[in-house]
């Protein structure tokens, strides 16, 4: 899994323009500006992070809905549907079995559906931006592209949801063999793009 709110190990180590301005981040932050207290995965020593982002939190709405339904479900409707369709009596030791190993399972569904939400991140800092995707507990993929390959940057959003809770979708494309980004539904995206475009324009400048 990504490395999050690691405590850097120095603090003398790190330069001043790392803490300038920086701001501390919950656990649940979805975007954050110049964030303290964060590392990541080979983050440089020399690196500083400058954005932090994750899918809006709005969209974790639904797989929530839908657990709570579950978690009421067999208390709900088990028992209506037992006396409807079963025309026999099960064993009280098989219906504890039975709500047990569902609840098991919707813990699964719900523990795996946090996961990759929380997991799934996008970070800019003052020399690449990085997209790393938790798949599932054995597996993410981890991509990343120079601030200086970038050649165009843009956000679309639509729908009543995108622009009430103000988040869309970042595009950004890159030059030579390095991959293209979709930071997908990230909040405040014109911020997004304003952001990536001034570290870009400072990172050519400085050649890295």
């Amino acid at each position: 899994m990504p490395v999050l709110f690691e405590i850097p190990k120095n603090r003398l180590k790190h330069s001043p323009r790392r803490s300038a301005g920086g701001k501390g981040m919950g656990p649940l932050a979805a975007f954050a500006v110049n964030p303290t207290g964060l590392r990541f995965e080979t983050q440089q020593d020399d690196e500083t992070v400058l954005l932090f982002l994750r899918q809006h939190f709005v969209l974790n709405v639904p797989w929530i809905i839908l657990t709570i339904f579950l978690l009421f479900a067999p208390v709900i409707l088990f028992p209506l549907l037992g006396r409807a369709m079963l025309p026999v009596a099960f064993p009280g030791g098989y219906i504890v079995i039975a709500v047990l190993g569902w609840y098991l399972v919707t813990f699964g569904f719900a523990f795996a559906s946090f996961l990759k939400w929380f997991f799934n991140i996008y970070i800019v800092t003052n020399e690449r931006i990085v997209d790393i995707d938790f798949l599932h507990l054995l597996y993410k993929q981890f991509s990343e592209a120079r601030l200086i390959n970038i050649q165009d940057i843009s956000y679309k959003t639509g729908g009543i949801i995108e622009t009430m809770f103000n988040f869309g979708h970042v595009l950004i494309q890159t030059a030579g063999t390095a991959p293209n980004f979709d930071f997908d539904s990230v909040p405040n995206p014109q911020q997004v793009v304003k952001i990536i475009s001034e570290a870009g324009e400072a990172a050519k400048k400085r050649g890295v």
